[in-house]
């Protein structure tokens, strides 16, 4: 049997890490993750930005996922029934909030960004689909947890007991206080949070749920904080009540009878 071929298996993994940074990484901290020389690393991404898997942002540097690589999973998305349910409540609730909305699901421990509608401006924004986003820092990936038994954030893993990784100073690090979130959830059917993934950003997510009552996926909006949140620091509730009817009108495309 042929071994198998390192240089794949180092693009695969680089992609793999861009996956995770949907706003995109620069070279030094892509070569410091993968533990390869800067020059080796380089090498790779030119390739991969050739074949148009991934591309490089003119005015930063960084470097994402490009057009390429999200194709390559376009059939998948497209077949997935949650996307294909949700494409139009999807696109109503972007319109009322005048935000970005992003559906995810559950997908090794991370949440899979399954469909992405841009806020309704001129803004300069970039397209999340197929990415993938941590569980504990994001709104869609809070309702996950909340709602399935067996989710946990990658990488509490090994050790359910570890702090989980910060990604601002607002970031929920400890499992005991992820499962007070999580159980908050539970009890008020949505959940949002405050720059725990990116500073100066509020999401708000819901579950949406199939016939079967589980729970399939969430869907939210996010936005700067100054938009989404109030003078007091709360969450806007009309922005609340279109993510919670958006969220109850995919779950009766699904064909959820509570809804």
């Amino acid at each position: 049997m042929p071994g198998r071929i390192q240089s794949i298996e180092r693009a695969a993994a680089l992609l793999r890490f861009l996956s995770r940074a949907p706003q995109g990484v620069g070279l030094g901290e892509i070569s410091r993750s993968s533990g390869l020389p800067k020059g080796t690393t380089l090498g790779i991404l030119r390739t991969l930005q050739h074949v148009g898997f991934v591309e490089q942002d003119a005015e930063t540097g960084h470097y994402r996922l490009g057009g390429g690589m999200l194709s390559l999973g376009s059939r998948y998305l497209d077949g997935n029934e949650l996307r294909a349910r949700a494409l139009n409540w999807a696109d109503s609730l972007a319109s009322l909030s005048g935000e970005s909305v992003r559906i995810g699901t559950l997908h090794k421990n991370r949440v899979l960004v399954v469909h992405h509608v841009f806020r309704p401006d001129s803004s300069r924004q970039s397209l999340d689909v197929g990415g993938l986003l941590p569980l504990h820092a994001t709104s869609l990936g809070q309702v996950l947890l909340a709602y399935d038994p067996l989710a946990r954030p990658e990488d509490a893993e090994e050790d359910p007991a570890a702090d989980l990784p910060a990604f601002t100073r607002h970031t929920i690090t400890s499992p005991e206080a992820l499962a007070r979130r999580t159980a908050t959830v539970r009890e008020a059917g949505w959940t949002w949070e405050a720059e725990e993934l990116v500073e100066g950003e509020v999401s708000i997510a819901a579950p949406i749920q199939d016939r079967r009552g589980l729970t399939v996926g969430a869907i939210g909006v996010g936005g700067a904080v100054e938009r989404l949140r109030d003078e007091d620091g709360e969450p806007d509730m009309q922005q609340v009540s279109y993510v919670r009817d958006a969220a109850r009108a995919v779950s009766r495309e699904l064909g959820a009878i509570r809804f």
